[in-house]
């Protein structure tokens, strides 16, 4: 880490709405997904990504939008992932301090969503949720979020190309027990632990990305 570099942050956007929320799995795979979008083509971005990541802190934040707060959010600089009922805008890194004004009064609060339908099967990679921590759901996007970088930082240029023609599609499940979990963490799988600004304690393992690829490239 670079503490001498200017700490910057991932901004992530949910479209919350309040008569039609977005399911919670849609939600984090979407997340999920922008921020792959960015990792995999920066484009215009690519100075700003590369400042953001420089620091060795892969920051994100998410926060919600409905009606014509998401109105101005489309109008800032962004790709909007729609995956499913979740639509999820990723903005270009900004400095911690220094974010948009429309971006800026948006609230944390909020994203607390939930699953009210049948959560399709899962297709690698997949991204599995600690069950015993209690999160929101926009922290945990943000959580998933980190689980596919960490992914992609793992994968390789074929791989990276295979998940490309796939969409960059993941799945994000909360893993079926602690003791299940644990074993992920403690397999060599990229393991997300989280720094402790929000809600959970510095240091707890919050997501664990699994896929075939990513088990080969840990016995090498």
């Amino acid at each position: 880490m670079n503490d001498e570099l200017e700490l910057r942050v991932l901004p992530l956007v949910v479209r919350i709405e309040r008569t039609a929320p977005p399911e919670r799995t849609d939600a984090l795979e979407a997340a999920a997904m922008a921020v792959l979008s960015v990792l995999a083509d920066p484009g215009e971005w690519s100075e700003e990504l590369l400042a953001w990541q420089a620091t060795g802190k892969i920051r994100k934040v998410v926060r919600r939008a409905r009606g014509a707060e998401w109105a101005r959010v489309l109008a800032l600089p962004g790709r909007t992932v729609e995956h499913r009922s979740a639509e999820v805008r990723v903005h270009p890194p900004v400095p911690l301090d220094g974010w948009p004004k429309d971006l800026s009064r948006l609230q944390v609060s909020g994203t607390d969503l939930a699953d009210g339908a049948a959560v399709p099967a899962a297709e690698p990679p997949v991204l599995w949720e600690n069950p015993a921590l209690e999160m929101s759901a926009g922290k945990a996007m943000a959580q998933a979020g980190h689980a596919a970088q960490l992914a992609w930082w793992a994968s390789g240029t074929a791989e990276r190309a295979a998940w490309i023609e796939r969409g960059l599609a993941v799945s994000v499940r909360t893993a079926s027990s602690r003791e299940r979990f644990d074993a992920l963490s403690g397999s060599g799988l990229p393991v997300v632990r989280d720094a402790g600004f929000t809600e959970i304690a510095p240091g707890s393992c919050t997501f664990v990305a699994e896929a075939p690829w990513l088990a080969s490239s840990r016995a090498r």
